[in-house]
């Protein structure tokens, strides 16, 4: 008996990670997909006729198990992958993307949901009833039904191709990253390095048998280098291996993987009758059009740049008194650290030790309660696939009474290693969804690289780690608070430029002297944060905020035109397409050594192809929603209920209506402009 195919006997039916071998997946996903084969048949040759509930709802819940080990491989994959499973994604994707393709494109099943579809007014659907019949039928259309046989196959194999070559890209970015360390044996090639960061390098070393020192690209071990390392041609030479990554013509570089796989955007969007892939993914967006797009990011360029020039020049002033002429993208960082400082007497290792991890972690957890009623139990009784992940039981409290209705679990994992891909994440390991009267709560999981602690020290995050924390821990609670009928409109399950709003929210509260003097508490004598450093952490907010906002929009530009204007590839690099699109948004010289596009993996691997632009909508909503908090108190209790329902109902309205309930009127622009700029 595979453990996997059959419902887990864990407490709350949790993943049960210590019984899973990695022989395990394959057997089970064919199983559970010929399982999955069998639920669309009976839909399909149900003797009665089609309605909402023996098509519509039934499809909606079919091949949950499916789903459940597929989220358990790929989060697994991201999170504590080894060759093993990388070989076994590899057959999978292909195996997966088929099984998909030929549900969406079953000539019978869509027969019965257009039916119903056409017949929706003999039904007396509710709000999100309605929202699933449509977003159901338009799937079925965006996923090929209405195609001809010949067409549909084209489609399934450009699908085929288009999962196994951006799991490759994945896959290149970190045999690149892992494969790069760099060696330092003099102490004084250090000068300016703070001892924990030392302390740090020289652990990273041992683990690699080596004497001295030793940094790599991960971000935990390469941004401090980059922040507080003197010796500039050290910069330089790290700087260059980080902008190298799958761009140095090796075995993992992914230049030709970027045109292969936006050749086969560009061939699926036009198969669909779309322009191009933009056109495709926008119209199921709150933007709508590329145009729209385009004219957001340019606008807010617009009223970026000088602020960005000024700040640049600031850093200018500053690197010329060291003897630098011309300032370089290697040298930001460094000189950014500098004039914080010098303006805010504000430095990332001084501010550290008042920011422990698992006082952080206790200050979100508190800010849950606070807001929306929820605590947190570890549970060591749930399994984990790494002895650093910890699990909570999530609860609701009811008037101030004990806690007494389980919510969610809530599975955290914060430090690197070398099987875990970089940066940050939230994900869910089981939707929330009702059924036959029982409301099954979502498994969501928040996955970091944080430092690890060492011998003399807890983990100390940095102020951007802070936020970074508070960020995952916005998009969790849109998982852990879902409370909808269907998986597939719970949780995160919503437009994909709405899905920042609650984490990029949540980090409003990290500035806030009120919440900060809650918990910035130094590890060793629990002195707070001194009230003079927590009103500069206030002012710091909007440092660099021109450069940031214009490496955002460059980011998003960049994006945006890959997927408008993939015909222009065909007679340019990759570097040359990037340095033309981003050019109106670089601040420094372009390096003809280093590209970012061959690891920008959100736009290659993730879910942010044609909507890297989410990020900076997303503020426009985050702005003006914790305006409205600001206005009336940011703990205010009857406006965190109202947020709560925005975060609850999922995909189950259209967000600007969930928006509109919860702020009374639509986002508006001068909120972020405000917030950024004054």
């Amino acid at each position: 008996m595979n453990i996997l195919t059959e419902k887990f006997t864990t407490p709350y039916h949790s993943a049960p990670f210590s019984s899973i071998k990695n022989e395990d997946f394959l057997p089970a996903f064919k199983e559970l997909i010929q399982k999955s084969e069998e639920e669309i048949n009976t839909i399909v040759n149900n003797p009665e006729g089609p309605t909402f509930e023996n098509v519509i709802e039934a499809l909606a819940y079919s091949g949950e198990q499916l789903d459940v080990v597929s989220n358990i491989f790929f989060n697994l994959n991201s999170a504590e992958t080894n060759d093993e499973l990388q070989q076994i994604a590899q057959e999978v994707s292909p195996i997966l993307t088929e099984y998909s393709s030929k549900i969406s494109q079953n000539e019978a099943l869509f027969k019965r949901i257009k039916t119903v579809y056409n017949e929706q007014d003999q039904y007396n659907l509710n709000e999100e009833q309605q929202m699933l019949l449509n977003e159901t039928y338009k799937g079925f259309v965006r996923s090929g039904a209405l195609l001809n046989e010949e067409d549909k196959e084209k489609l399934k194999k450009i699908s085929m191709d288009l999962s196994l070559k951006s799991l490759q890209f994945g896959q290149n970015v970190l045999a690149s990253t892992n494969n790069y360390f760099k060696h330092i044996t003099k102490k004084e090639d250090l000068a300016g390095i703070p001892d924990a960061i030392l302390e740090q390098y020289a652990e990273e070393a041992k683990e690699k048998n080596l004497d001295g020192w030793v940094v790599t690209l991960q971000y935990p071990s390469y941004i401090p280098f980059m922040t507080y390392a003197e010796n500039r041609e050290l910069r330089k030479e790290i700087a260059l291996a980080n902008g190298k990554k799958s761009f140095d013509g090796g075995e993992f570089d992914n230049q030709n993987l970027i045109k292969e796989l936006l050749s086969l955007k560009q061939q699926k969007a036009e198969l669909l009758g779309y322009k191009n892939y933009a056109d495709y993914v926008l119209e199921e967006r709150m933007a709508k059009s590329p145009a729209k797009v385009l004219d957001f990011l340019n606008e807010l360029l617009t009223k970026a740049k000088p602020f960005a020039d000024k700040e640049i020049e600031e850093l200018k002033s500053l690197a010329k008194a060291d003897g630098i002429e011309e300032m370089q993208a290697y040298d930001h960082t460094f000189y950014a650290e500098k004039l914080r400082k010098a303006k805010f007497d504000l430095n990332d290792e001084e501010l550290k030790p008042y920011f422990p991890l698992e006082q952080v972690q206790d200050a979100v957890f508190g800010l849950a309660n606070k807001l929306f009623a929820l605590t947190f139990e570890e549970r060591n009784d749930i399994p984990k696939y790494h002895e650093d992940v910890k699990v909570y039981e999530v609860k609701e409290t009811n008037n101030q009474k004990p806690a007494t209705s389980y919510k969610a679990l809530l599975y955290v994992d914060y430090f690197p290693r070398k099987g875990k891909r970089a940066g940050a994440w939230m994900t869910s390991y089981k939707n929330q969804y009702q059924k036959d009267g029982e409301n099954s709560r979502p498994h969501i999981s928040i996955v970091c690289n944080f430092s690890k602690p060492t011998k003399e020290t807890p983990s100390l995050l940095t102020f951007q780690e802070v936020t970074t924390l508070f960020h995952e821990f916005g998009h969790a609670l849109h998982g852990m608070l879902a409370n909808t009928q269907y998986p597939s409109l719970s949780g995160t399950s919503v437009k994909w430029d709405f899905v920042e709003l609650p984490s990029q929210f949540l980090e409003n509260f990290c500035y806030e002297p009120e919440f900060l003097k809650t918990f910035a508490k130094h590890y060793k004598t629990g002195e707070i944060l001194p009230d003079e450093k927590i009103e500069k952490i206030a002012q710091s907010k909007n440092f660099m905020e021109g450069y940031q906002t214009l490496r955002q929009i460059g980011f998003g530009l960049l994006d945006m035109n890959y997927h408008t204007k993939v015909g222009e590839l065909t007679g340019k690099t990759v570097k040359e397409f990037e340095d033309e699109y981003t050019k109106a948004t670089q601040l420094y010289p372009a390096n003809p050594e280093t590209a970012m596009s061959p690891s920008f993996s959100h736009i290659f691997q993730g879910g942010y192809s044609a909507g890297y632009y989410s990020y900076k909508w997303a503020e426009v909503l985050d702005a003006d929603a914790f305006q409205y908090f600001k206005e009336n108190g940011i703990f205010n209790p009857e406006i965190a209920a109202k947020y709560k329902i925005l975060l609850s109902s999922g995909g189950t309205k259209d967000p600007m209506e969930l928006y509109k309930n919860f702020r009374g009127s639509e986002p508006k622009v001068e909120s972020l402009l405000k917030r950024a700029f004054g």
